[in-house]
């Protein structure tokens, strides 16, 4: 497996500390974002999944724990919009330039709008996708949000 993805070598351009983790993806898996978390021993809200929304019918990114569920009404809000919807996968891989199970808030093709759980900021560490199936990149929540350019809000029901 190849660490060098746009998501690695955009955390790496921006200085901020990370580090890379890899583990044995199962697409099968009912939830990619809890697989991950066992396969890394790791508790799974420390591991973030990225989920590509539309709010008001534009992309946006999102990023929550693995093991919660994503709050609609709250994901517009943090925009500022009316409605949001989850993006199909096809759009979503089509406008990030990742396959499903390895987007990454880092190194998109197109940079979203972004925001982050205000709850993953308690967390000493977090988990998010390095840019492929498999890799995840290990760093402090803040730098997270910076990196990702994101606001921090509620997004979880």
């Amino acid at each position: 497996m190849s660490k060098s993805t746009p998501a690695t070598r955009a955390l790496a351009q921006s200085g901020l500390p990370h580090t890379l983790h890899t583990y044995d993806y199962q697409p099968d898996a009912a939830k990619v974002g809890l697989q991950a978390a066992e396969a890394l021993g790791e508790p799974a809200h420390r591991v973030l999944k990225t989920l590509i929304v539309k709010v008001d019918g534009k992309p946006a990114c999102i990023m929550v724990p693995s093991d919660r569920e994503v709050g609609m009404k709250k994901v517009a809000a943090a925009f500022s919009a009316k409605a949001a919807t989850m993006m199909p996968p096809a759009d979503a891989e089509r406008i990030t330039g990742y396959k499903v199970g390895g987007v990454s808030p880092f190194g998109q093709k197109r940079k979203l709008p972004t925001a982050i759980e205000a709850t993953a900021l308690d967390e000493p560490y977090v988990y998010l996708n390095g840019g492929q199936r498999g890799l995840q990149v290990r760093m402090a929540p803040d730098d997270a949000r910076s990196a990702a350019d994101a606001v921090v809000a509620q997004l979880i029901a």
